[in-house]
């Protein structure tokens, strides 16, 4: 390809908005465009990629065994009613009526199509196992858009659904998309790892995360420093440690003015925040509040939570003017001493002495706070999400690492074949819903992330795997040199036969300019030709963010074809 037919619109800056490295990134190196917000134009260089990470993924898929299809993005709204999901989802659902006022969504994922489906075609435990899956675009009505493709309102993705007569061919299956996803991964040239995770609104018992580590990742993982364990922060286990010590200083009355945040009243205090408590009050189910009760310095788990108790799902906060009109409680200031709500402590929180907290008056704290002699020791439950240096369950310490969430998989078991009677014919003759799984992977998602873990000052550091063209070819001064636009022409031609994918930069730029696009769009080998070193039978190999060498030009075609052919067999 060259550059003077190719579309390319680099950019020096990238806008204000665009915070998370990966969205300044591709919007520079011309991969994308916004058109609204969380709505994204894939230019002709980013659609590259995505078809480079799709057919790693569909090598791997088909390895597996599965069968391609493609399913419609706009789905009835009445199958999302018979799952159950459809108030699940909420808002994140965008539902609108056609004009016959038949209400239609656009699809987040595809679970109730696929398994409505499976209900009309198959008729016999004889036809299973069967593994189903698409790329294709879905579409979530995001709240709040951010961090450009990484979370978009719509978005390319590969799910495959899996249907077995048993739950032990299910968890065989699992076993192999676990497989599959982590060669998928290696091969992108991706840091991952492998998560235990929640199942969330997709639902069933058992699921996992492959989570790149970035520092702009949005989810908390919990890494043992000593295994190979990994789990989400929000799940890892934080069990209790023991009782409280006793307390050796007296309860206190303290002014602390207008502060209402932990932070505030630690540093009004000259205090630590592991010595102070923190009051949520949360709504249980049938809407009545709540006191969830954690250590300062730690954060509140939803799924832990919910788990721990009777709570209103997705957990919902009383705002501020309801705890002040209905329950009398100045927000800010709320303590366990005296308060008249059901109290349940993290087990941090309840191991704590003498401690910091609210005192229910507006303007006022506790110091020298105490379970047993001040306030009683309430419901103890493991709340809250683990922090770095927290022990690991295997005998290790946590470290909290940041990543993207690029896959997902889970074991759904009769979930959905219930919910949509899916049944088949058993062997006996009777009547069985068959068991599930579902498996995903965020296409578009992976290409930021992988900008997220190879980049530099000056651009884009492609994985040999996703790079949208292997090597770009500068000529210098080709419109004055006719050694340089012959030698330049030859070995374009030579590299192509041989099946590497060229980017000829043949504008009329100067050498910065093109230097600086080739950089930003980050393209693993840069071969320079310039007179000067033509004139000595070379040319200059520059590898992107690596070493620079010369190479005899009659001889750069074959030694660069066996450079990449290496870096793809190691990957």
């Amino acid at each position: 390809m060259r550059t003077s037919s190719y579309f390319l619109p680099t950019q020096r800056e990238a806008p204000a908005e665009a915070e998370a490295t990966s969205h300044r990134l591709m919007l520079r190196a011309g991969l994308v465009r916004r058109l609204a917000s969380g709505l994204y134009t894939w230019l002709p260089l980013g659609r590259r990629v995505l078809r480079l990470v799709e057919t790693v993924v569909r090598e791997e898929m088909d390895r597996t065994g599965a069968l391609e299809l493609l399913m419609p993005m706009v789905q009835p709204s009445e199958l999302w009613q018979r799952s159950g999901r459809r108030e699940d989802y909420g808002s994140e659902l965008l539902n609108f009526p056609d004009r016959h006022g038949q209400e239609y969504c656009l699809g987040p994922t595809h679970e109730e199509v696929i398994t409505a489906l499976i209900g009309q075609e198959l008729s016999s435990y004889r036809q299973l196992p069967l593994t189903l899956y698409q790329i294709s675009s879905k579409f979530r009505d995001e709240i709040r858009p951010r961090s450009g493709v990484m979370r978009a309102r719509e978005f390319l993705m590969k799910d495959a659904y899996s249907f077995h007569q048993d739950q032990g061919c299910l968890a065989r299956c699992y076993q192999a998309m676990h497989d599959a996803y982590s060669r998928i991964f290696t091969r992108l040239g991706l840091e991952y790892r492998i998560v235990e995770a929640d199942s969330g609104q997709i639902g069933g018992a058992i699921s996992h995360e492959f989570q790149v580590l970035a520092a702009a990742g949005e989810n908390a993982v919990a890494i043992d420093t000593t295994s190979n364990y990994a789990i989400a922060a929000e799940l890892a286990p934080c069990p209790a440690v023991g009782e409280p010590p006793p307390p050796s200083m007296a309860l206190q009355t303290v002014h602390t003015a207008d502060c209402h945040s932990i932070a505030a009243v630690c540093q009004h205090l000259n205090a630590a925040p592991e010595c102070a408590l923190k009051v949520l009050v949360v709504a249980a189910r049938g809407g009545d509040p709540i006191a969830l009760l954690l250590r300062g310095d730690h954060t509140l788990s939803a799924v832990k939570a919910g788990r721990a108790t009777e709570l209103e799902l997705p957990l919902r906060f009383i705002a501020a003017d309801e705890l002040r009109s209905r329950h009398n409680l100045q927000p800010g200031v709320i303590g366990p001493i005296g308060l008249k709500l059901p109290l349940i402590a993290d087990h941090a929180a309840a191991e704590l002495a003498d401690f910091i907290c609210g005192a229910n008056r507006q303007g006022h704290h506790y110091t020298g706070a105490n379970w047993g002699r001040d306030a009683p020791l309430p419901q103890r439950a493991d709340l809250r999400c683990a922090s770095q240096g927290d022990p690991a369950p295997s005998g290790g310490v946590l470290e909290i690492k940041r990543g993207i969430e690029v896959g997902h998989i889970f074991q759904l078991g009769q979930k959905y074949s219930i919910a949509m009677n899916a049944q088949l014919n058993a062997e006996d003759g009777s009547l069985f819903h068959p068991h599930m799984g579902c498996y995903g992977i965020g296409v578009s998602s992976i290409v930021a992330a992988a900008i997220e873990q190879h980049h530099d000052e000056t651009g884009i550091l492609w994985p040999i795997s996703m790079a949208p063209f292997q090597v770009a070819l500068v000529p210098l001064g080709h419109h004055r040199s006719a050694a340089v636009a012959e030698t330049a022409e030859r070995l374009y031609g030579e590299l192509e036969s041989r099946g590497i994918s060229v980017l000829l930069d043949d504008r009329a730029e100067r050498p910065g300019v093109k230097f600086a696009d080739m950089e930003l769009i980050g393209l693993p080998y840069l071969l320079v030709i310039g007179e000067r070193s033509l004139q000595h039978g070379m040319v200059e190999l520059r590898r992107r963010g690596g070493e620079e060498r010369e190479l005899p030009a009659e001889e750069a075609a074959a030694q660069l074809n066996a450079l990449l052919s290496n870096s793809i067999s190691t990957t």
